[in-house]
């Protein structure tokens, strides 16, 4: 069956966002996934004419992530988290609970089309172990009774609020979003601020003032600080005692985690350490004078 006129208009909406036709692929893949329920053939087939692609290639790239579903999902992608933190905190118990009380199994969806059920690899969220998400909206440190309640409000029309982040919507709507179109509701920009076990290693890290060492002088980093002014003040973002200033510094893969500094050592300079709303503590380079600090 052939996708609505409509689709193939948006379709061309995203492909003008691009400077090459090709790079539209991932967000036309979830606005048909938004239409269909799955990456249908038909999808495979809009997605290849508008694109200049061939089927064979527009299906490597939806075979190849897992977010693309290769059968109809339904309302509800239930995704349970069973990877090492997760699994050994209960994530595992709360699987097989849902398998058991939905009567599926993993990547299956209910009878009744409504609840699909997936265990994942990993969903980004340790700190907040066990986690399950339900059309990747988080729902923090489940339990297998918790887990349960949720599917049962969602079997029973409700939805549930998400733990942080925004309102919950069906998978039809978030495949739109993810597509890169703006979710209308009310409220739906609306989330809170990041929880406490987010913000633990950047409070520690500014208590230590432990710092990333600067951009080199001259460098696109070193001129990007230099123009933004003032206003990125890690301090506002985790409550801590003032310091200079600071950013965040791109590091290399290779590069060591530096969580090691003097208790009396100077404060940062401007454009090094933690970037506003920033999470994490970056990491210094091999080499560098915060890499040769020993912890007091």
């Amino acid at each position: 069956m052939p996708l609505s006129n409509e689709t193939r208009v948006r379709a061309r909406e995203i492909v003008a966002r691009y400077p090459k036709p090709r790079s539209a692929l991932l967000p036309m893949l979830h606005l048909v996934q938004a239409e269909e329920g799955y990456v249908s053939p038909a999808g495979i087939a809009l997605c290849a004419e508008e694109l200049g692609l061939t089927k064979a290639e527009v299906g490597a790239v939806a075979t190849f992530y897992t977010m693309y579903k290769r059968r109809p999902a339904g309302d509800w992608l239930v995704s349970v988290c069973t990877n090492t933190v997760c699994g050994f905190l209960g994530g595992d118990a709360i699987f097989d609970r849902l398998c058991g009380h939905l009567g599926v199994g993993h990547d299956q969806t209910t009878a009744d089309g409504t609840i699909t059920l997936e265990h994942a690899e990993c969903l980004a969220a340790c700190d907040y172990a066990p986690v399950v998400t339900v059309n990747y909206e988080f729902y923090d440190q489940q339990t297998a009774d918790s887990a349960l309640r949720l599917v049962e409000d969602l079997q029973a029309g409700r939805r549930p609020a998400p733990t942080r982040g925004a309102p919950l919507c069906t998978f039809a709507e978030a495949s739109r979003q993810l597509a890169g179109f703006a979710d209308t509701r009310d409220g739906a920009v609306a989330a809170g601020p990041s929880g406490g076990p987010t913000l633990a290693g950047a409070r520690l890290a500014m208590q230590r003032r432990e710092t990333a060492p600067p951009y080199p002088e001259g460098s696109p980093g070193a001129k990007a600080v230099a123009a933004s002014g003032d206003g990125w003040k890690a301090t506002e973002a985790v409550g801590a005692a003032p310091v200079q200033p600071s950013r965040v510094q791109p590091s290399s893969h290779d590069a060591p985690l530096s969580t090691s500094a003097s208790d009396g050592a100077d404060p940062a300079p401007a454009g090094s350490g933690l970037a506003k709303g920033s999470d994490v503590a970056t990491a210094a380079k091999p080499g560098s004078p915060d890499a040769d600090r020993k912890e007091s």
